[in-house]
């Protein structure tokens, strides 16, 4: 995997995982890997600034760039189904994501997505990007693990100084264990705050107002990735418009796609989006 040797359109700052799958074989996985994927068929060179060994890499055709922080253990997942749901668990972690792992040809990227999702990135990176739109899709800064690697809700303990920071901010109530008091002082710290809220769509809340854009009707077979693929089609978007419900439209055709397949194989192109803005059916 190449390493890019100038600043990409769209940089994602995050762990590429590996996710165990019916306790028998991995797939690539994180919100890495999709919000990568999704900015590249859309049309953007991409980086991703990542940690791990060199078995979490996107596949080479997709021509996105790679800066890896060198690790022997990469960060994997485990989601195991019963009765009662699902739970996660954390097998291992790549090493932390800091300012100076940050290639200085990188740092003039004018859309830069910060996706935890162990934990990994440093708070300080909501501020190392003065001249870009700064997104965060903070799901990896709400998770802790006990001893097992069980993962449960934890809290946003940089939330303050990184929503003052940052210009978006795309979540889920499942994120914030269901909590709606918190995400009501979030809404109210937030320049905008998108809150992804699955069939339904998504709530816009800025300024004060909120407004809830439709998503379209699809034929759902897995919605793995979808909040990812939705939070990178946003900030794209709306770094093109500046039009926070325009951005919303876009983002929920883009994720639209996703839950109609397995894994990233169903993340569309621009074509697809525009498509499916022209002629899809909204569910309401």
């Amino acid at each position: 995997m190449a390493e890019c040797s100038k600043a990409p359109q769209y940089l994602i700052v995050g762990h590429i995982t590996k996710d165990i799958v019916d306790g028998t074989h991995y797939r690539l996985g994180g919100t890495a890997t999709y919000a990568a994927l999704a900015a590249r068929r859309l049309g953007l060179e991409v980086g991703v600034l990542t940690a791990g060994n060199v078995d979490t890499n996107p596949p080479a055709a997709e021509g996105i760039c790679v800066h890896r922080v060198p690790c022997p253990q990469s960060t994997v997942f485990e989601n195991i189904y019963t009765a009662t749901g699902r739970r996660q668990f954390v097998r291992g972690v790549a090493a932390g994501l800091q300012g100076q792992d940050v290639p200085d040809a990188w740092r003039s990227a004018p859309v830069v997505h910060l996706g935890p999702i162990a934990q990994e990135v440093s708070p300080d990176l909501a501020k190392a990007f003065p001249g870009a739109l700064v997104g965060v899709t903070p799901q990896g800064w709400l998770r802790r693990w006990d001893e097992q690697g069980l993962v449960s809700v934890a809290p946003w303990e940089a939330a303050e100084r990184i929503l003052d920071a940052v210009h978006v901010v795309v979540l889920s109530l499942e994120d914030l264990g269901g909590d709606r008091a918190l995400l009501a002082e979030y809404i109210a710290r937030a320049r905008l705050l998108i809150l992804t809220v699955g069939e339904r769509g998504a709530i816009v809340h800025t300024g004060g107002q909120e407004q809830r854009v439709p998503a379209y009707l699809v034929n759902e077979v897995d919605p793995t990735g979808a909040g990812d693929v939705f939070a990178a089609a946003y900030l794209i978007r709306y770094r093109e418009t500046y039009d926070p419900l325009e951005a919303a439209r876009f983002a929920n055709a883009a994720a639209s796609f996703v839950v109609e397949g397995l894994g990233p194989t169903t993340i569309p192109t621009r074509a697809q989006v525009e498509e499916r803005l022209a002629h899809g059916v909204l569910r309401d």
